[in-house]
């Protein structure tokens, strides 16, 4: 294999039929990340995802789910011990704009650095994304984590990370399969998430909400009201659309790793790309019975799930 791996890398042929040609042969995404596009696993991703698209007879598709990365999305790490001074500087000195504020809620055209009194340790801060968007999105949210690593930035069990999708094209019938979905499978993110975030105050559980109330909900702003209590710390947050038009995840571990981050990322659009199709209606208790997760996010997470709970 090792030299017709060679021979796909030596033709002077776009990186794109490249990818394809070595998941065709059977070397692994991230293994094709690391040989073509220097790690960029969403561009990987997305010209595998084109590929099996182009490649299934249409006869056979009731339902085409393209799981193509090309979502708006934002993120906000929370963490300690790195001044908010010193964060601006050196995400500056790398052409990354970046500006200290005030605690608020209001989405800028730059990254923001805000206090957030709720994160335990030195020097804490909140760091909030601009709205991002696909492969280049993802691109600066890890050249950001890699200054914030090489900085001395921490974690512990106080932080979270949050991540926002742009819900303005939802139906009401995309919000409740995503929230019945999250339900029926959230057994199997508890596993691969720290104790700290399987149910606390800042990130509920959501198997106190009523699915009747999820089901008989008639508007957005009735699920809200109904089965979220108009509460934003559950693990899921509908109450973010009437701000800021997006549904937020909220029960990731705070993290700096953008590996970790970028599964993340890559699972909750994949779950919010099946459900604007269908939900998972019943319970499901492992992660490889879960139809919208591709095989190397269900070995990440089966990895992530055995590092936490040995």
């Amino acid at each position: 294999m090792e030299a017709q791996v060679r021979n796909i890398l030596a033709q002077q042929t776009t990186k794109t039929h490249k990818i394809q040609q070595l998941h065709l042969l059977g070397v692994p995404k991230r293994r094709i990340a690391e040989l073509v596009t220097n790690g960029n696993y969403g561009q990987v991703w997305n010209a595998i995802a084109r590929m099996n698209l182009q490649s299934q007879p249409i006869a056979t598709l009731p339902i085409t789910v393209d799981y193509t990365f090309n979502r708006k999305f934002g993120v906000e790490i929370e963490a300690y011990n790195c001044s908010k001074t010193t964060i601006v500087r050196v995400l500056r000195e790398e052409g990354i704009e970046v500006v200290s504020e005030s605690y608020n809620h209001d989405t800028r055209p730059h990254w923001k650095i805000v206090s957030d009194s709720t994160i335990r340790g030195n020097s804490t801060f909140e760091l909030v994304s601009p709205v991002l968007q696909g492969e280049a999105g993802l691109k600066e949210l890890k050249k950001v984590c890699l200054i914030l690593d090489a900085n001395g930035v921490k974690v512990n069990s106080s932080c979270g990370l949050h991540v926002h999708f742009d819900a303005a094209d939802f139906t009401l019938e995309t919000w409740k399969n995503v929230a019945l979905t999250y339900k029926n499978i959230e057994s199997v993110i508890d596993k691969f998430m720290p104790s700290s975030r399987r149910d606390q105050f800042y990130c509920r559980s959501l198997r106190t909400i009523s699915k009747v109330d999820i089901q008989n909900a008639n508007s957005i702003q009735e699920l809200q009201r109904n089965a979220f209590e108009n509460i934003r710390y559950f693990k899921i947050n509908p109450q973010s659309y009437t701000r800021h038009k997006t549904i937020e995840f909220r029960q990731h571990a705070g993290s700096i790793n953008h590996e970790k981050i970028t599964n993340w990322i890559f699972f909750i659009h994949r779950l919010v790309t099946f459900a604007q199709h269908q939900q998972i209606g019943s319970q499901i208790n492992n992660i490889n019975d879960l139809p919208f997760v591709d095989e190397d996010l269900k070995f990440f997470f089966r990895q992530r799930t055995k590092k936490i709970n040995r």
